[in-house]
């Protein structure tokens, strides 16, 4: 679990002011990888009961614009947020239940990053989304 002096430590390194809502939706999206926007609500709610939905939308757009959370939205989906950051990582959803899970990249530090051709961009990062059905809806 992130403690509050680490979601400060964050805040502050990110030149952010240390807010209860903020320090709670950070804890949210640390504690639950992939949550949507309403169970970041819900969950920043248990520790800061009267933040209002519009600062929590807020606060996930600061830290997201912060680089300190990842904001991901499968074709078909709403935003989910997350903590991992800082790598090329890729993510499996699944197509019945919307279930999201992380896939390291297979080989090498970034080999998504090695487009065949780039047409002049200098490429910083690549979104590959694998489909299909989880281990729960198969049965």
């Amino acid at each position: 679990m992130l403690t509050d002096d680490a979601c400060a430590a964050q805040l502050r390194s990110a030149r952010l002011r240390v807010t209860r809502p903020r320090v709670a939706v950070m804890r949210a999206v640390h504690a639950h990888p992939h949550a949507d926007t309403d169970t970041v609500l819900r969950l920043t709610r248990h520790e800061v009961p009267d933040v209002s939905q519009q600062t929590v939308y807020d606060v996930l757009s600061a830290l997201t614009s912060a680089g300190l959370i990842r904001r991901i939205q499968p074709t078909g989906h709403v935003s989910r947020y997350e903590s991992r950051i800082g790598d090329n990582h890729h993510h499996v959803v699944c197509r019945s239940c919307g279930a999201i899970g992380d896939v390291d990249c297979a080989v090498g530090a970034a080999p998504c990053l090695n487009a065949s051709d780039d047409h002049g961009f200098v490429i910083d990062e690549a979104e590959v989304v694998y489909w299909g059905l989880c281990p729960d809806c198969r049965r």
